[in-house]
């Protein structure tokens, strides 16, 4: 993310003030949201956020983000061999596309827990559980193919503009 220097004027937040409704550190979408607003507005950022520069950002951040498992090939889930101060690293950069995710959505008006919700529902419906229990490779889907669970998950899929053929949420 930018450059976050702190002067002598503004210690840097501390752990309370970073605790959301759970009082535990967790955040929702939208706490997460109000505080990047905050956050931006303060250093008066808002001039730079624009939809193309916090994509370009994000995209940055991703590739920081790959470079950190490119040449470790496979890794277990948990990361069991990897060194704690690597699992802060790899913390860092996943917030970092996170906060950029985050204040594009907001920017571009975009609630990314219903687009988020919307989207599960979306693949629920191209990819049933009755067909995911095949082989994967062995997986064809189509309108025409694919099992309907109700009429509004039909609606919902039928005004769809976004297609994933990876099945990936």
């Amino acid at each position: 993310m930018e450059n976050n220097t702190q002067t002598a004027a503004q210690p840097p937040p501390n752990r309370e003030e970073m605790k959301g409704a759970s009082g535990q550190g967790g955040l929702t979408l939208e706490e997460l949201k109000e505080k990047m607003e905050i956050f931006a507005k303060e250093r008066d950022w808002d001039q730079f956020h624009s939809p193309r520069n916090l994509l370009l950002a994000m995209v940055g951040e991703v590739g920081e983000l790959s470079e950190i498992f490119q040449w470790k090939g496979e890794v277990p889930r948990g990361l069991p061999d990897w060194e704690e101060q690597e699992k802060l690293h790899l913390g860092e950069e996943l917030s970092d596309v996170l906060l950029y995710l985050v204040r594009l959505s907001d920017i571009c008006g975009i609630d990314l827990s219903k687009a988020a919700l919307r989207k599960i529902e979306l693949n629920a419906i191209k990819y049933p559980i009755s067909i995911c229990n095949q082989k994967h490779n062995q997986i064809k889907t189509s309108p025409l193919t694919a099992p309907v669970a109700t009429a509004a998950a039909a609606d919902a899929a039928a005004t769809s503009t976004t297609s994933n053929d990876n099945g990936g949420v």
